[in-house]
C-alpha cells in the first residue's frame, strides 16, 4: 500500500513505521522537521514532506493514518496550551480531511487517532465501550471535536476508524519510561487514592490493532485502544514494583499533584474502565490481555527491542 501518516515520528508512530515499512508498505510522512532529520530518525524508505499543502492531489494514497498531536501532559493546561491541543489534533484532521477530498484518487481508509479521555475522568468503575457517552471535561470535548473533523472524510466515501487510544505501555516513552526510575529507586506507588481505573496497552497490541483497523475493510467507526483487563492505579502499582523487586509503598497525594500540574492533574487523579469490545468483535486477538506478563516482557526485553 501507498499510505500517508502524520505522527510518524512519534511515541506510536515511529513502531508502527517500522512495521509497516517490515511489510512492504511505502510511506510518505507528515513531519516539521527536516526530511533528513526524519529519515534519521526513521529510515531513508520514508518520504518526508513538511506540510499537507506538499503533498500531491494527483498521488494514490491507499490509506491515512493520522497520529499528530502536541503531547497532553507535556505541560500545563494554560489557555494557550489548550489552543496548541487543539490545532494539533482538531485544526489538522480537518485540513487532513480537507486534502483527502481535493485528492483525485481518494484513499480507502482513514485511520484517526483520538483517546479514551473522551469518556472523561471517571470516578467510578462503570465500563466504558465505544457506545458509551462522552465525558464533560476538556480532554473529552478535544477528543469529540478531533473526532468530528475525522468523521467528515466518511461523507467522501472514505472508511473512518477512530482509535480511543489508552495509556499506551512501552519503556521508551510515555507513562512507564516516567514511571521506571522513581520504581526502580523502591519510591514509586500510587497516584492520589489509587482507586482510579487505568486503562492501558501494551505497545505491540497498539501498533498490531491500528495494522488490524487497517487491513480489516470491515472495521469502521471508533474503537477503543486498551487491553480487555483494566486495573486499578494501585493494582498497576503493586505490578509494575513487583516485576522490578521493588516495593510500592509511597503514595503521591493529590493536593500535590493539583499544584503541579494543575487541571491536567484530572488525567491521572481520574481514570476510565475502557473495555475494547468492537476490536475483539471484529476478530483482534491482544499479546498481551493481562498486566503482569505485559510488564514483565516489556521490562525483560533486550534493550534493542525496545
Amino acid at each position: 500500500m501507498q499510505i500517508l501518516i502524520t505522527g510518524g515520528t512519534g511515541f506510536i508512530g515511529r513502531r508502527l513505521v517500522a512495521k509497516l515499512l517490515s511489510k512492504g508498505h511505502r510511506l510518505t510522512i507528515l513531519s516539521r522537521q527536516d526530511a533528513k532529520d526524519v529519515r534519521r530518525l526513521l529510515t531513508s524508505e520514508v518520504k518526508p514532506v513538511k506540510s499537507l499543502s506538499a503533498v500531491n492531489p494527483s498521488v494514490a494514497f491507499d490509506a491515512v493514518i493520522n497520529l499528530a498531536g502536541e503531547g497532553v501532559m507535556d505541560e500545563r493546561w494554560t489557555p494557550a496550551r489548550k489552543r496548541q491541543l487543539l490545532d494539533s489534533r482538531v485544526t489538522l484532521t480537518s485540513e487532513l480531511v480537507d486534502l483527502i477530498e481535493r485528492m483525485e484518487s481518494r484513499p480507502g481508509c482513514l485511520i484517526s487517532g483520538s483517546a479514551i479521555g473522551f469518556y472523561g475522568g471517571r470516578e467510578d468503575a462503570a465500563r466504558l465501550e465505544e457506545s458509551s457517552e462522552s465525558g464533560d471535561d476538556f480532554s473529552a470535548g478535544l477528543c469529540v471535536r478531533w473526532e468530528q473533523a475525522a468523521q467528515r472524510a466518511e461523507g467522501l466515501g472514505v472508511r473512518v476508524c477512530l482509535v480511543r487510544t489508552g495509556v499506551v505501555l512501552h519503556p521508551g516513552g510515555g507513562a512507564l519510561h516516567e514511571m521506571l526510575p522513581p520504581f526502580r529507586l523502591g519510591i514509586g506507588g500510587p497516584l492520589g487514592s489509587g482507586k482510579q481505573i487505568m486503562s492501558w496497552i501494551h505497545m505491540e497490541d497498539m501498533v498490531n490493532s491500528l495494522l488490524f483497523l487497517l487491513e480489516t475493510e470491515s472495521a469502521q467507526g471508533a474503537f477503543n485502544a486498551t487491553a480487555p483487563e483494566a486495573v486499578s492505579n494501585k493494582e498497576y502499582s503493586k505490578t509494575l514494583a513487583a516485576a522490578l523487586n521493588r516495593p510500592a509503598f509511597l503514595t503521591m497525594p493529590a493536593m500535590v499533584l493539583k499544584l503541579m500540574l494543575g487541571e491536567s492533574s484530572e488525567m491521572v487523579l481520574k481514570g476510565q474502565n475502557v473495555y475494547p469490545e468492537r476490536l475483539l468483535s471484529e476478530g483482534y486477538e491482544f499479546a498481551y490481555p493481562q498486566l503482569k506478563p505485559a510488564l514483565a516482557h516489556l521490562i525483560d526485553a533486550p534493550l534493542e527491542k525496545k
